[in-house]
């Protein structure tokens, strides 16, 4: 059976068990969410999505185009090893283009920034191997950016791949969650259990995050609000390697003048206590954070934990801390045998406050894999 053809059977399959949905803007999203969870992100993709940013109200015209070339490096790395769709509206296609590989698809969906992890889709699947997209409403990381093209990426692609857009009930960002493919979910109560974003309590939050991307196990460590634009998403800190076994960056101690160490090893100790929805304890990996980086600037985000895994490789970032950044390939290279590990210069992002991660959003496989 051919790809194409499989695919269409696998979504026809979950369309037809959400009552035969065929278009999916907002206005028809779907509520029912029962049966779908979202696959580790080592599962097989089907591409990857990134978004071109373009906004002169985020970024002055030096800064803009310094992320645009980073952007360009990390998807024209991607395409060596899948598929690559880059989002840009019309007006912003050619720039994109000159930059891009031709490997790399673009798709006329218009964008504000970079990235395409909390604004982009959130795919989950279900038991026949039919996607959804799992809509976690973004709003600027609680308004506080302009997202009035962001905002609508996440339906404009459910809608263009002819998937269902299941109603969540939630405003949050996929890069302030983890879930490790097998019921467990991980997360900063910061980013959601915040009135920037939900009113609501932690277990009603918990409840919809767990039904949301088919978890049965809910880690909560508390995070660190209003010191970045995230309120500390988990993805700079702490991921999902496999079922059971967390990668965290730390730094050599606390200080207590500054709130990310000391909210990282609050979540490091809460993860050493913590099993998973199987019950086990953790398998719990340290990558020590860099020291002599190349940026000078105090928000930048030097996060090797930031990494994207694409099908055959590894996407990570270095930051001009020779050692660490050795002691960081080569712990990827244990963690992910038999993939490739390519270490990129990023630092015009890691500026703009995020990391590869960040910028890239899976769509998994459709079908069983």
């Amino acid at each position: 059976m051919s790809d194409n053809l499989d695919r269409r059977t696998v979504i026809g399959a979950g369309l037809s068990l959400l009552g035969g949905l065929s278009a999916c803007g907002e206005a028809n999203a779907v509520s029912d969410l029962t049966g779908f969870e979202m696959p580790l992100e080592t599962a097989p993709h089907e591409r990857t999505f990134m978004q071109w940013p373009v906004s002169l109200d985020v970024y002055d015209r030096a800064s803009l185009r310094a992320v645009q070339s980073k952007i360009a490096l990390i998807a024209n790395s991607i395409a060596r090893f899948e598929p690559v769709v880059m989002l840009a509206g019309k007006r912003d296609k050619n720039g994109a283009r000159a930059q891009l590989s031709k490997a790399v698809e673009i798709w006329d969906i218009p964008t504000d920034d970079l990235w395409c992890r909390d604004a982009g889709p959130t795919f989950v699947k279900n038991k026949a191997g039919a996607l959804a997209v799992s809509h976690l409403r973004f709003n600027g990381w609680g308004n506080k950016q302009k997202h009035s093209n962001d905002g609508k990426i996440a339906a404009q692609i459910a809608q263009r791949l002819g998937l269902p857009l299941l109603n969540t009930g939630l405003v949050g960002e996929g890069g302030g969650i983890e879930h490790d493919g097998a019921g467990t979910l991980l997360a900063h109560a910061s980013c959601w259990v915040n009135r920037n974003r939900n009113i609501a309590s932690q277990a009603d939050i918990e409840k919809k995050l767990l039904q949301a991307l088919g978890g049965k196990k809910m880690i909560w460590a508390p995070g660190v609000k209003g010191k970045d634009i995230t309120d500390y998403h988990i993805d700079a800190l702490a991921r999902f390697v496999s079922p059971g076994r967390v990668l965290i960056q730390l730094p050599d101690r606390i200080d207590p003048s500054d709130p990310w160490s000391a909210s990282a090893y609050e979540t490091y100790a809460i993860l050493k206590k913590a099993t998973d929805a199987n019950g086990r304890k953790l398998d719990i990996i340290v990558v020590p954070e860099p020291v002599d980086i190349r940026s000078q600037n105090d928000d930048f985000v030097a996060s090797y934990v930031n990494y994207y895994v694409c099908n055959g490789a590894v996407i990570s970032a270095e930051f001009g801390d020779d050692a660490a950044d050795q002691k960081a390939n080569d712990l990827l290279k244990s963690l992910y045998p038999g993939r490739e590990i390519i270490s990129l210069n990023i630092d015009a992002i890691g500026d703009a406050g995020g990391g590869i991660h960040c910028a890239t959003q899976q769509q998994p496989k459709a079908g069983i894999v």
